[in-house]
């Protein structure tokens, strides 16, 4: 299965939690960027997500397109923050919530890419089951 979300893709990631005491314990919390990045990720999903949880190993790949600034070239590669596995930790949390497979450790084979982009920005996903064993 491919998609595309059409948003311009979140910076906050899963990396930013939080931590405070309460009664001399930790409690870890999701400051409003990430919990916010989370919520819009969660929506933007939904309607993509496949009637059953996949089963077995899953390869993931992922291009994010991130609005260019006048300094940058359509295309051109984005070497700034947030890093890749940041970025794909916060999605593959959010992919598991709504339900496109049952644990994001399904995920054996994963490619990444981050670019500058004209119109449109977003995420270009590919997500799909693969042989338990290949040949």
């Amino acid at each position: 299965m491919n998609f595309f979300l059409a948003m311009i893709p979140p910076t906050a990631t899963a990396q930013e939690r939080k931590v405070k005491v309460v009664k001399n314990k930790p409690v870890f919390y999701d400051p409003p960027a990430v919990r916010t990045a989370r919520e819009q990720l969660t929506a933007y999903l939904g309607s993509h997500r496949p009637a059953e949880p996949m089963k077995g190993p899953v390869e993931l790949r992922v291009l994010w397109l991130f609005p260019k600034g006048s300094s940058h070239r359509h295309g051109e590669w984005r070497v700034t923050k947030p890093d890749t596995d940041n970025l794909q930790k916060l999605l593959k949390d959010c992919m598991t919530k709504t339900g496109f497979w049952e644990d994001d450790a399904q995920v054996v084979r994963e490619v990444a890419e981050k670019r500058w982009s004209d119109e449109p920005c977003g995420i270009y996903i590919e997500v799909e089951t693969i042989p338990e064993v290949e040949q």
